[in-house]
């Protein structure tokens, strides 16, 4: 009797030369030469939650769509446990952005949901193209219903996650992170992104930009997204001063509460009793006179702060932790008012490098003291540096070519931060506690010096750089 097996076995086998191996070539994305996998269609795509001034009462959606679509309607109801959503659904309209990429021309819809209650569960969907076929009827191209919570009106416990650079390869590296997390942490109300979400430095490339939103997928538009820039939302120019991809303030519809003329990159939400601010490092460092009215800005934002914990998130370190880096003019101008108004945590990236402390800088890199703001640096992506011997030093915690995410858990009296490697494993805790005074007590959890994760140093044996663990492009093909 003839099997399958037997008639495998007698099928012609390839012959080892016609196996065809790809050149190892360095990218960036998984998009294959000549392939358009992001261009826009009337389906709504990219869809992204982000917080009004105020999240308890108004929150942002973007999405976008191709040119034929030039109307932006979105329907928001309250969620029920029934489908017949659109019954009861309000309908919304909003404005959109054009933008031109090498993906073809787009427009950028933007709605704001006003007048919501506080702590309440919503759904929503957002309206794409419409299309007749044949004698067949008119048909809208909705998208899914997504549902959110509004944080409540005052302070509440609960759950935020912190991401520092995903940037390079994101769809096949950093994907993984943040699905993790959410597996982790899947009540989590507000995601966190220090900067360089993408590595778009010498140009707008949009097929990063579509790997950003594959990679959070639906979780982007169910989650509110706190997005800070780096500076590779900045693009470079020989004889200018760099200016801000243009899919920043379509992507992201911000409540534009900075000062002018910043207002697309620095801004801040109350969320449940925690006020996030996020400023542009990359501007703070390329011009002294926006470093300084950022300065004049956050005084004024945390002057007015009645709420439990104060948030700050920018991309680039206040205390380096790679080699041969270091951004004084963020101490000079910035540092102060964190201490004058007793911020409590500084979120960071760019140094592609883990490193926490809590700091109080004097001479050229600062020393680290038991005062202040506790300052983290943190990457999610697969571009890894080293750290410093200054920092290795004087960082209470400090690791290599590790893919990490942060959970803060909020209670009254209590910040309690986590941060997990993308495997799972628990890397870094401490807890900020709140005394009857105001000041805070810094429980340190810092990793056991037993554990192999401890002090975690590169292990590739061909660097890129001696300053590099990986470049983050070597690794698509492998």
């Amino acid at each position: 009797m003839i099997t399958y097996l037997t008639l495998l076995a007698l099928a012609p086998q390839p012959l080892l030369h016609d196996i065809v191996v790809a050149p190892k070539i360095e990218r960036n994305t998984l998009v294959v030469a000549g392939s358009k996998p992001y261009q826009p269609t009337i389906y709504p795509d990219r869809i992204v939650l982000t917080p009004a001034a105020d999240a308890a009462t108004a929150q942002h959606v973007s999405w976008r769509t191709d040119t034929s679509v030039t109307q932006t309607v979105a329907e928001i109801s309250l969620a029920t446990p029934t489908p017949g959503l659109h019954r009861q659904a309000r309908t919304v309209t909003g404005t959109s952005l054009a933008l031109s990429s090498g993906n073809g021309d787009a427009l950028h819809h933007q709605v704001v949901f006003t007048e919501l209650e506080p702590d309440t569960l919503y759904a929503y969907r957002v309206q794409g193209g419409m299309q007749q076929v044949g004698d067949n009827p008119l048909q809208v191209a909705w998208s899914e219903w997504f549902q959110f919570r509004t944080p409540a009106a005052t302070f509440k416990p609960y759950t935020a996650v912190y991401f520092g650079d995903a940037q390079n390869a994101v769809k096949s590296h950093f994907s993984r992170v943040v699905r993790e997390a959410f597996r982790t942490a899947g009540e989590a109300m507000i995601m966190v992104h220090a900067g360089d979400l993408v590595n778009s430095r010498d140009g707008e490339h949009d097929d990063e930009w579509g790997e950003w939103f594959d990679a959070g997928g639906w979780m982007n538009g169910m989650i509110n997204q706190f997005v800070v820039p780096g500076n590779h939302e900045y693009i470079e120019h020989d004889d200018a001063p760099r200016t801000l991809v243009p899919q920043w303030p379509t992507h992201f519809n911000l409540p534009k509460n900075g000062p002018e003329p910043l207002q697309d990159t620095v801004w801040f939400t109350d969320f449940q009793g925690v006020r996030y601010i996020s400023l542009d490092s990359m501007q703070g460092l390329q011009s002294e006179a926006y470093a300084k009215l950022q300065a004049e800005w956050l005084r004024q934002v945390l002057t007015d702060n009645p709420n439990k914990w104060t948030i700050v998130s920018h991309h680039h370190p206040m205390f380096s932790v790679s080699l041969g880096r270091d951004n004084p003019q963020l101490r000079t101008y910035w540092q102060p008012i964190y201490e004058a108004f007793k911020v409590d945590l500084v979120l960071q990236g760019h140094d592609h490098t883990y490193g926490r402390g809590q700091n109080v800088g004097t001479g050229t890199h600062g020393q680290l003291k038991k005062e202040g703001p506790m300052y983290v640096v943190s990457v999610a992506g697969p571009k890894m540096y080293l750290v410093s011997d200054s920092a290795e030093e004087t960082m209470q915690a400090s690791a290599e070519e590790l893919q990490l995410f942060q959970l803060l858990n909020f209670s009254e009296q209590r910040l309690t931060y986590e941060a997990r490697t993308v495997t799972g494993e628990l890397f870094d805790r401490f807890e900020l506690v709140r005394q009857a005074d105001g000041s805070t007590e810094v429980i340190d959890g810092a990793i056991d010096t037993s554990s192999p994760l401890y002090k975690h140093r590169c292990t590739n044996p061909n660097k890129p750089r001696e300053t590099r663990c990986w470049n983050g492009t070597e690794l698509i093909q492998h």
